[in-house]
């Protein structure tokens, strides 16, 4: 029987090496085209379609493979896309990878730097956010280009993702999954597929960015900590698990 995975995010957090990992496995069939991402669970009008012409519309290459799987990093910070997943698919693997917050905003500065998308200094960039985020145009993409330290705090975006999904959610962190050369095998286990399958070249991100990122004032560092504190203590409850960055 065929099954689905999603990838839902979050953005900057290495979720294009891990779409990489699960394309090599023989029993995955990843969505065609990568880009741009499918993000059919936005949209009614496109999750009303049904799970037929989903299948159809990006998984036309798949042959025997038993788990076919997409990745759109916008589903993380759009609450009804984990429903219309559910009430199209089913049963589903999810799967989201997170970062150290301040890392994660470091790299989502330099991404929007980078697209022309970003015109201010990094500190001045976060410690305005820190404020509020700026007005964004949502017509050219589908989530703010500044939330750099709203986006830090999992734990509420997480939470209609496990209401969706309690069985079936798949929590990984950034430097373990680039650092640790037995994370496929684990990856592949939890996902039913084969774990003894390994890729010829496990790589690294890709979407890295072309310069190295200024170094952070300590005190703003502090500050960014402050302000993911609450969520980071409930996503460390919510997972049963200390996190692999500095908390508050």
């Amino acid at each position: 029987m065929t099954r689905h995975l999603i990838i839902i995010g979050a953005q900057r957090c290495g979720t294009t090496y891990l779409h990489s990992l699960l394309d090599a496995h023989p029993e995955i069939a990843m969505a065609r085209p990568a880009r741009p991402e499918p993000k059919v669970f936005l949209s009614d009008e496109l999750a009303g379609r049904g799970r037929a012409w989903y299948e159809s519309t990006y998984f036309a290459h798949a042959e025997s493979q038993s788990l076919l799987g997409e990745k759109s990093t916008s589903y993380l910070e759009h609450p009804e896309a984990a429903a219309r997943a559910a009430a199209v698919l089913g049963p589903a693997e999810i799967i989201v990878v997170l970062r150290d917050p301040v890392a994660r905003a470091v790299s989502n500065w330099q991404f929007s730097t980078e697209n022309g998308l970003e015109g201010r200094p990094l500190e001045d960039a976060l410690r305005g956010n820190l404020d509020g985020t700026p007005a964004w145009d949502p017509v050219a993409t589908s989530v703010s280009p500044f939330a750099y330290l709203e986006r830090g705090r999992y734990a509420t975006y997480l939470d209609p993702w496990f209401a969706q999904f309690p069985d079936t959610m798949h929590v990984r962190f950034f430097d373990e999954l680039i650092g640790d050369d037995s994370e496929p095998t684990r990856l592949y286990k939890d996902l039913g597929v084969d774990p003894s399958f390994r890729p010829d070249d496990l790589g690294r991100p890709v979407n890295t960015s072309r310069d190295p990122a200024p170094d952070l004032d300590p005190g703003l560092v502090t500050e960014v900590r402050r302000y993911t504190a609450d969520s980071d203590a409930r996503l460390r409850r919510m997972l049963g698990r200390e996190l692999p960055w500095p908390t508050s």
